[in-house]
Parts: structure tokens; C-alpha cells; sequence
């Protein structure tokens, strides 16, 4: 017997969002700012998913690190993203009718990333105009970061929905972890920027190939 779903929490990067080719074009505009070697974009794939922070650390060598202190770099790479947050980033293929299909089904949806709050709300505010996601979570100071459960279970409780009855789709370890930790139902996305043995690895329940086939689950 198929689970049964009320509400449809999603990850953002890599998930319903194709934001790869701005955030390398931000984070080697300032790679090249302090004279290091830019990234093909292909190798972001695995530099993304675990917030800022960790992604100024697998991006930089080791010697830049050293020399520059990580809030300085952090705070490049933010005010560098927030030039191009949308000049590349699309929703993937199929993902809006999707979420059409959902929302005629009377599903809640929402979002919750490991990007800035600040970010993630500009992303889906521009990008996602013509879905109501009842909830929008990025990182913020006063909040954990995935693979902690806390903010998905928090979501949940503001959705008013059982931990068990939130399926979560995302791309990477971190959210197939996430959803494991918070009682959640893990699909990973094989569109996104992770593969299908990482996720099943973490506890992805069932994989989908392309965004037509998460409707096949509910």
C-alpha cells in the first residue's frame, strides 16, 4: 500500500531549482577576485547542499583560507550571489506542472534549504511566483542547518501535518538524512546534483527520475 501524503516538503537547490551555473559564476568571480583558479561548474555539484559556510571551505584551497579569515570570503561570496541569484537559475523541467498537480490535489507544500533565508525567499519569490508555499525556511542564526530535523519538524507543526505524513524531496545526503532524522517520507530527485546510490545510501525510501514520477507516490 501506498503511504499517504498531506503535505510535500521540498528542498530548493538541485531539487526545484537549477541554481548551479549562478552560484560557480559567484563563487569563482571571487575565486578570481583573490587570484585563485576558478571551478568548472560541473564540481559545484559536490561543493553545495551544507550552507555557505561549507561551501566557502570545499571551494577555496587551503592556502586561502588561511590567509583570509571565513567571514570575509563568506561575506564575498554572499554579496557576489546576490548579483546573480536568478540571471541563470531556472526551475528544472517538469517541475511546474508538478507543483500544479499537487496543488489541484490540495497538498501543502513548502520549502526548506540550507540556503541564506534572505536567498532562499528571493529564489522562490521570483522564480516560483505562482505557487503558495505555506512555509519558506533558509538558514538563518537562530536556526540549525540540515541534516538537523529540527526546522523540518518545525515546518510540519506550522503545516499543522504529521511528521509521517510529509513526504520530502530533495537531491542530496543532507536532505535524504533530514527527512530520516524528522520521521519523514525521503524521495530523492535524480535531476538534481547528487546520484541515486548517495541517496539510497542515506535513506532515500524511492527515487525519481524526473518530476511527473512523484505523483506516482501519492
Amino acid at each position: 500500500m501506498r503511504a499517504r501524503f498531506s503535505a510535500v516538503l521540498f528542498d530548493l537547490d538541485g531539487t526545484l531549482l537549477d541554481t548551479l551555473d549562478d552560484i560557480a559564476d559567484a563563487v569563482n568571480a571571487v575565486l578570481l577576485r583573490f587570484g585563485r583558479v576558478p571551478h568548472p561548474a560541473e564540481a559545484y555539484k559536490r561543493f553545495v547542499g551544507d550552507g555557505m559556510a561549507e561551501l566557502v571551505e570545499r571551494a577555496f584551497p587551503p592556502e586561502c583560507l588561511e590567509r583570509e579569515t571565513s567571514a570575509r570570503l563568506i561575506e564575498a561570496v554572499r554579496s557576489e550571489y546576490a548579483l546573480h541569484l536568478d540571471k541563470k537559475t531556472r526551475p528544472y523541467p517538469g517541475v511546474p506542472e508538478m507543483l500544479d498537480s499537487l496543488r489541484s490535489r490540495g497538498l501543502a507544500l513548502a520549502v526548506l534549504s540550507n540556503k541564506q533565508q534572505e536567498f532562499t525567499e528571493r529564489s522562490v519569490r521570483r522564480l516560483l511566483p505562482d505557487w503558495d508555499f505555506r512555509a519558506v525556511r533558509g538558514a538563518s542564526p537562530d536556526r540549525p542547518l540540515k541534516p538537523d530535523p529540527g526546522p523540518a519538524l518545525e515546518v510540519a507543526r506550522g503545516l499543522g501535518v504529521p511528521a509521517a505524513r510529509v513526504l520530502y524531496l530533495g537531491d542530496t545526503s543532507t536532505d535524504m538524512r533530514t527527512a530520516v532524522a524528522a520521521g519523514m517520507f525521503p524521495v530523492g530527485a535524480l535531476w538534481g546534483f547528487r546520484d541515486a546510490r548517495e541517496l539510497l545510501d542515506a535513506g532515500a525510501k524511492e527515487l525519481v527520475r524526473e518530476p511527473s514520477e512523484l505523483l506516482k507516490l501519492l
